[in-house]
């Protein structure tokens, strides 16, 4: 990256930045962009932390890749996010990944959700692949809006479309295969469609932040449009299940979040300021 460049000269090329790159920029987050940024940042390394259990795991060896590199995405997602949400606080990407407590953390339940089978790890990708892909891309074509925020999200909606589409392909090819797989997937839809509600809630931040964040609403008709389709194409049923409490935004989260930052946080916190 040549010096000199701000982020708003480096969107406008078509760039997008790197954990490294927003320090050496020396862009600082506002309060609420910083908390906006943290809310996105968590809801990907959680996510990506799951996804990394099926490296080893995945039915084939192919699918252990493509998993591989979808979590790897996230969790790329995740530090460029927690860096700038960092910049408001002095804290690194580190501080925030490692050492903040579960009721500090601000990510969604759908991504805590364990991973279950294939069958609901899939439904679970299906759910937030389509709402993440259609928010990053709304998201970088806020012309209002933050310019670095808008420079992550470039590059994270074109990874995020592959995402998606990974989990289309899977759950039409679980969809029309054999009964069993069939069964599984709906199966996993059942049990992740209770959480769906908490993608579109709006809050006081989003109202400080008109214009610079995406409201969750507004996404709502355009996602569940699209995972309905796939499910439909697929012989599947639309869950007709009751919502869950929601609060992961605020802090308030199900008991699996719990175990899963034990084994992220574990090694940095026996070994704080190692390096390798």
């Amino acid at each position: 990256m040549s010096q000199g460049f701000d982020s708003a000269t480096l969107i406008s090329a078509g760039y997008a930045l790197t954990s490294e790159e927003i320090q050496q920029l020396g862009v600082k987050a506002s309060e609420d962009v910083a908390q906006y940024a943290l809310r996105l940042g968590d809801d990907a390394l959680i996510l990506g932390q799951q996804l990394s259990w099926w490296i080893s795991r995945a039915p084939e060896l192919e699918e252990d890749i493509a998993l591989g590199n979808v979590a790897l995405d996230l969790i790329g997602h995740a530090r460029v996010l927690l860096t700038y949400a960092g910049t408001a606080w002095s804290k690194t990407e580190d501080d925030l990944a490692y050492f903040r407590e579960e009721e500090e953390f601000r990510s969604l339940h759908l991504v805590e959700l364990p991973n279950g089978d294939f069958g609901q790890t899939i439904a679970r990708q299906l759910i937030y692949s389509a709402y993440a892909y259609e928010l990053y891309t709304r998201l970088a074509g806020l012309e209002t809006g933050d310019e670095t925020l808008r420079a992550i999200a470039v590059k994270a909606a074109k990874e995020l479309d592959y995402h998606f589409d990974h989990a289309e392909q899977w759950s039409l090819r679980l969809g029309i295969g054999t009964e069993e797989a069939n069964r599984r997937l709906q199966a996993g839809l059942d049990y992740c469609w209770p959480y769906i509600d908490e993608l579109f809630e709006d809050d006081e931040l989003h109202d400080r932040l008109e214009g610079v964040a995406v409201r969750p609403s507004t996404l709502r008709e355009p996602v569940m449009a699209g995972i309905t389709d796939i499910i439909e194409r697929a012989g599947l049923q639309v869950p007709d299940v009751k919502q869950a409490v929601t609060g992961g935004r605020r802090g308030e989260h199900r008991e699996h979040l719990g175990y899963l930052l034990a084994e992220m946080q574990v090694l940095a916190r026996k070994h704080p300021g190692a390096t390798w």
